[in-house]
């Protein structure tokens, strides 16, 4: 039970330190340097060692007692090297606009086996993917905490789709789809974050010190709708795309796999309790 907790103090101080990285910038009186190029060029390597810090002292509750969390931590490596292989797939024969196959197992193995699992697949995706696709930069760190949010809210869809099961047909895979959908928006939206504060333009798309909250969301939403809503409406086309194509399938196995290692993370899913309901 200690463990438990302390690994969960652990998931929390990782989403606060994210917080804070994203959003100091907009509380600096102004900033010295600007330019995409240089955005967090002096912070990120800090930022990259503290995440990578944390998942592995996570790692390393989790295997500590029962042979359970051993089997958990092999799962991930597996799930992981797998979602790197298709990231790297994704970059030798790029897709249009923002389209990514990574976000779906994400999402599914954040939604089956719980949002811990989650946030480390997520971020430990994009930690490896990086590696073995040279896409290393001051960028990374941010990707990571973002694919391991996406990982983490995905159990936040159980309720909704127990509530639907009853009256609605495929409401599981409808349900991570719609979800999937609105992912494919936020990723783009958050990581745009990362540089916008450093970047020059339009005085009405750019940040600059001293302005309002209500200033700032007006210019990022302008700069959004002109520079990224296309090339995220593809990446959420394409998450709905293969949550239809291969999510309940994909969800039967995974949770086989959740069953005949007995992990102790979160209640049946919803498909477990009407699996004629998936197929």
């Amino acid at each position: 039970m200690k463990r438990r907790a302390l690994s969960g103090a652990i998931y929390a101080l990782t989403t606060a330190i994210g917080l804070v990285a994203f959003l100091y910038p907009f509380l600096l009186p102004s900033l010295r340097s600007r330019g995409m190029g240089l955005a967090h060029s002096a912070d990120a390597p800090l930022l990259l060692t503290a995440l990578v810090g944390l998942a592995f002292v996570v790692l390393l509750l989790e295997v500590q007692g029962q042979a359970v969390n051993a089997k958990f931590v092999a799962l991930l490596g597996v799930l992981v090297a797998m979602n790197s292989v298709l990231r790297f797939l994704e970059v030798a024969v790029p897709g249009p606009g923002g389209v990514s196959p990574v976000f779906f197992l994400i999402i599914l193995t954040g939604y089956v086996y719980g949002a811990r699992f989650g946030f480390l697949m997520g971020a430990l995706t994009l930690l490896v993917s990086g590696l073995i696709t040279g896409s290393l930069g001051p960028w990374l760190p941010y990707q990571m905490l973002t694919a391991g949010w996406v990982g983490m809210s995905a159990p936040l869809c159980r309720p909704l789709a127990r509530r639907l099961a009853s009256g609605l047909p495929h409401a599981e895979l409808l349900t991570l789809a719609a979800f999937a959908a609105l992912w494919g928006f936020l990723y783009g939206a958050i990581m745009n974050i990362w540089f916008w504060p450093f970047a020059i333009g339009p005085a009405d798309q750019y940040w600059q010190p001293g302005i309002g909250i209500g200033e700032i969301v007006g210019r990022y939403g302008t700069f959004y709708l002109a520079t990224s809503a296309l090339w995220d409406g593809l990446r959420a086309a394409g998450n709905v795309a293969l949550v239809v194509a291969f999510g309940a399938p994909t969800l039967r196995a995974l949770d086989r796999f959740r069953r005949r290692f007995a992990f102790d993370l979160q209640p049946p899913t919803v498909g477990t309790e009407a699996e004629g309901r998936m197929v």
